[in-house]
């Protein structure tokens, strides 16, 4: 009997990944197909393009990423900064050691600093000019991510960017396949089609967005069925 799932609302199933008992070798197992399919489906070119419409002219700059996983996404601007002579300052946070341990042995970016710590009890001594996240949103609820909106918004001197899911049955059908055949992970075989569950509508983003008492913001629509959600701070 074939299970099936409405996606007229988000879905509140937990994900496996956000279980505390989690093997590591299952968690770096999981990290590295997520970065192959951000990689391929267009996923870090999104985060890419978010960053450069807060970067402006700036030749220094300073991004914290919340929810860094492995710090693939910051490895993947502070390449691109690089080669655009770009001085690329960095703070990656995650709640899971696991993760950290992953990026600081991963990723050699100069300048960089790994917290292993919940971002809301992060306190910066200095606001990093950009704040963004990546297929992380979609991990809470529509009330978690009011404060977390309201988090990016009081920690930022020039904006934050978010790059998440589009609920859609399409993406859900068709990753749900592509896992299946060409994934070794079980975490990525349950948890890829369950983030597209509990991914959004533009409306649901706008509502959020609404509740929190943000403006100055844009959504746009990307392949392969994501948002990217730009917030820059007004003059």
């Amino acid at each position: 009997m074939h299970q099936t799932i409405n996606l007229r609302h988000r879905s509140c199933r937990k994900e496996l990944l956000d279980e505390d008992n989690i093997p590591f070798e299952d968690i770096q197992r999981n990290m590295q197909e997520i970065n192959t399919i951000n990689a391929r489906l267009g996923g870090h070119a999104i985060t890419i393009h978010g960053f450069k419409k807060l970067l402006g002219d700036k030749k220094s700059i300073h991004v914290c990423e919340i929810g860094c996983g492995d710090g693939n996404n910051l490895y993947q601007l502070y390449k691109w900064c690089k080669k655009n002579n770009i001085q690329f300052n960095c703070t990656g946070i995650d709640i899971k050691p696991e993760c950290i341990e992953a990026a600081q042995k991963k990723c050699t970016i100069q300048n960089a600093r790994w917290l292993t710590q919940d971002y809301k009890t992060v306190k910066f001594a200095s606001k990093p000019d950009i704040i963004f996240s990546s297929l992380f949103c979609h991990h809470f609820s529509d009330e978690d991510l009011t404060a977390q909106l309201w988090f990016m918004q009081q920690n930022t001197g020039t904006g934050f960017f978010i790059n998440d899911l589009q609920r859609n049955w399409l993406a859900y059908q068709s990753i749900k396949i592509i896992t299946r055949f060409f994934s070794s992970s079980y975490l990525v075989k349950n948890d890829a089609p369950l983030s597209v569950a509990r991914g959004f509508h533009k409306k649901e983003w706008i509502d959020i967005f609404n509740k929190a008492g943000i403006k100055n913001y844009t959504i746009n629509w990307k392949w392969a069925f994501r948002y990217l959600i730009v917030f820059k701070h007004g003059k």
